[in-house]
């Protein structure tokens, strides 16, 4: 983390400067805005965090609840939801007090006596090394705490505004505020008042039965539920040996348990299997009682057993995939002629089972993704057809989702009998292991990722995946670090040099690159506001082959080294060397004749070039940004 640079900070320097919007911000909601959010869900709420970096945007948050959500549904986090949380500086801290899953064990009934359950196997959750986060367990209620702590602790001290429920909304595209939205209030001495906001664009994040979404006139579409699930967060006494320990359990006759343990230490959920929901059912499986699930378990567990002392939450639920023809309120018929001002994030527009730990991780990235797009637009940074990635790029993901998750949960559903291998579901969870963890999204090519032209020069950054971090030597400290850790959700760009084998100060292609970024009028800096710091738009960083004792960083180029903040002081810490048992080069791929990486702000790669590319380079940035600034 960095400080200081505004003035000596005495408190927690977590806590930015109020600014902009956060001046004297009104507690009641205004009568126009730039951006509503309808609901602080995961989606809601890392769409706020990102935005209320923003001092000069005006976001609010309106949610039907009276207050924070107490008690959360969701509780799988995989390792792509803790890279990000990284980005919003809080990663560390929800490890620590989240469940981590290391292992996962595999429960089938005993060959010698199917009535009983004995250990099948063990799946390590990570054995390639996917990311150096964990798989971990929090209740969602803490992860929607700390996005709130981000936003209420930026410059613009953004706050939900609860009690207020979403009625309806008209895009009228009349003035500045086009999109009318009509909220009631949901509680309190006026409960039943009418309120109507302008904004100038709305993001629903207000779940499966989205009123936003049925406002833009989205048709949801998909499988009719199946199957139906009973879930329950409890503590309990138990013989069960793996009762710590993530676990699939199928049972002989009784059908099947994902077991996952909660934070804690003595809290955990089951989903238990209820079995095919009869056509003539007609909702009455959502009556189960929570006896009956917890018999239901026991017959499972068989011959263990399941005292359960304290229902902290329970549910049922049925199975369903269901996906939207469209994330926006743009037709088809439209596209291309009308920019979206209808957004719809995470369950609004995708709906599945819970087992496969998507759903608010895939929200996140959801709200992620249109978040710094918004931030940008209203900032004058890029034009308004950046928002109709939005769509594009999330509804395939949803897609992906939603067929990884149908043939997770049909296997969890099977009978052991109906497996070919018993073996079949542990080999399916290992082999599988990448789309879960958050890694297999890959965006096409569109305005903001090129084909892969030059993939040969950073073989380990595939082109339209999260950037996989990797261990460098900051050479000002000599610290060694990880380099994508300092890619901070604060809307940059992020654009790193991969040296040529020439040492700092050396004619070279870095130091061409280096002239090149700094003077020329087509580098993407000099797109930047007047008035900003250089390094306000884009973070530059340059990664040399030599290690930090042998890099001399008073001959590494001034744009490497920029002057930031009132007092234009020079920021040392964006100049690496190599981890010489780790070289950045060999493990990710990097030719030794140098590269450009291109990262755009939610961290995924953009753009691979040589280092004489400049032409490439300023034709990139040219279809992305507009060069003005509000």
């Amino acid at each position: 983390m960095q400080f200081h640079h505004h003035g000596y900070v005495s408190g927690d320097p977590r806590v930015q400067e109020a600014a902009g919007t956060g001046i004297d911000r009104p507690e009641e909601l205004p009568e126009e805005v730039d951006v509503l959010i309808v609901g602080s869900g995961p989606a809601g709420m890392i769409t706020a965090a990102q935005l209320s970096q923003f001092p000069s945007i005006t976001t609010r948050v309106v949610e039907r609840r009276g207050g924070r959500l107490a008690i959360g549904q969701a509780d799988g986090i995989q390792a792509r939801s803790v890279e990000t949380f990284q980005a919003f500086g809080f990663a560390e801290r929800i490890i620590t007090e989240a469940y981590r899953i290391t292992e996962m064990a595999f429960w089938r009934p005993d060959l010698k006596d199917p009535t009983r359950i004995v250990r099948g196997g063990r799946a390590v959750d990570d054995t390639t090394g996917i990311s150096e986060f964990p798989h971990l367990i929090v209740n969602q209620a803490r992860v929607l705490d700390y996005f709130a702590e981000v936003a209420l602790n930026s410059p613009t001290r953004l706050t939900p505004d609860y009690g207020w429920d979403f009625s309806s909304l008209e895009v009228t595209g009349d003035g500045e505020y086009p999109v009318k939205v009509t909220l009631v209030r949901s509680g309190g001495a006026d409960d039943g008042a009418v309120r109507i906001v302008r904004a100038k664009y709305v993001v629903g994040a207000d779940g499966a039965r989205s009123k936003v979404r049925d406002s833009i006139a989205c048709t949801m579409d998909g499988d009719k539920a199946n199957h139906a699930w009973g879930v329950m967060d409890v503590l309990a006494k138990t013989d069960f040996p793996d009762i710590r320990t993530k676990c699939a359990i199928q049972s002989h006759d009784g059908g099947s348990i994902l077991l996952i343990p909660r934070e804690g230490g003595y809290l955990f959920r089951m989903y238990v299997d209820l079995g095919v929901v009869p056509e003539e059912d007609k909702g009455a499986i959502r009556n189960t009682t929570i006896e009956e699930i917890i018999g239901k378990a026991n017959k499972i567990l068989h011959p263990y057993t399941l005292d359960v002392r304290n229902v902290a939450w329970h549910s049922v639920y049925e199975v369903g995939h269901r996906l939207t023809d469209r994330f926006d309120d743009v037709r088809p018929e439209a596209i291309g002629s009308v920019s979206p001002r209808v957004f719809i994030t995470g369950d609004a527009c995708h709906t599945h089972s819970a087992k496969a730990g998507q759903g608010m991780n895939v929200s996140m990235q959801d709200g992620f993704n249109i978040g710094w797009k918004l931030a940008h637009v209203l900032e004058g940074r890029s034009p308004e057809s950046l928002l109709s990635t939005y769509s594009a790029e999330r509804q395939v993901v949803a897609k992906n989702l939603i067929d990884f998750d149908k043939e997770w949960s049909t296997m969890m559903a099977k009978k052991p009998e109906e497996f070919e291998n018993p073996n079949d579901l542990e080999d399916f969870y290992v082999r599988t292991a990448e789309f879960p963890a958050g890694f297999m999204t890959t965006y096409a090519p569109s305005m903001l990722t090129v084909e892969p032209t030059h993939q040969e020069l950073a073989t380990g950054f595939p082109m339209g995946k999260r950037f996989k971090s990797a261990r460098v030597s900051r050479v000002c400290d000599t610290n060694p670090i990880h380099l994508g850790h300092h890619a901070t959700a604060d809307g940059r760009w992020r654009i790193y040099v991969f040296a040529d084998p020439s040492v700092a100060g050396a004619q070279s292609p870095v130091s061409e690159l280096a002239k090149w970024l700094s003077t020329s009028p087509k580098s993407p800096l000099a797109a930047t506001a007047k008035g900003l710091d250089a390094d306000a738009w884009f973070d530059v960083k340059v990664i040399y082959q030599q290690a930090h004792e042998d890099i001399d960083i008073n001959a590494v180029p001034a744009v490497f080294k920029p002057d930031v903040g009132p007092f234009q002081l020079t920021d040392f810490e964006l100049v690496y060397g190599v981890v010489l048992d780790e070289d950045i080069f060999d493990s990710r791929g990097i030719s030794r004749d140098g590269a450009i990486v291109v990262v755009r702000p939610d961290q995924y790669v953009a753009n691979i070039l040589p280092l004489c590319a400049t032409a490439e380079l300023a034709e990139f940035f040219d279809r992305i940004h507009t060069g003005q600034s509000i």
